[in-house]
């Protein structure tokens, strides 16, 4: 199903925002549901927003009203807007895929990209 490659990280104070991008080479994002990932020091990794090809969209309760998780298909790219960040939300985020809600992390897992967040 293709590589999906994810950037936009940094180091940012609490209540400070990033945006993350994931981006599919080799296959169209279109036909898929994509989910972001969280996996903080020490513990698994967690899903915490997702969104199918029609736009729908599910949040882990710790982000919603904070985090915005959007997609642009002609870029063949989906977007995590994260705002009023939190120390909690220190970690490596993930993007993944698959064919619905709930099932959006069946391809291979890519590096992910670093999000620090400091009091």
């Amino acid at each position: 199903q293709g590589q999906l490659v994810e950037s936009g990280g940094g180091s940012v104070q609490a209540g400070g925002s990033l945006r993350l991008s994931c981006a599919a080479s080799g296959s169209s994002l279109r036909v898929s549901a994509v989910g972001w990932y969280r996996q903080g020091p020490g513990n698994q990794r967690e899903e915490v927003a997702a969104i199918d090809t029609r736009g729908r969209t599910n949040y882990a309760e710790s982000v919603k009203g904070r985090f915005t998780i959007s997609r642009d298909n002609a870029r063949n790219t989906v977007y995590l807007q994260m705002n009023g960040l939190k120390p909690e939300a220190t970690g490596v985020y993930y993007c993944n895929r698959g064919p619905f809600l709930g099932a959006t992390n069946l391809n291979s897992w890519g590096q992910g990209t670093q999000v620090t967040v400091s009091s």
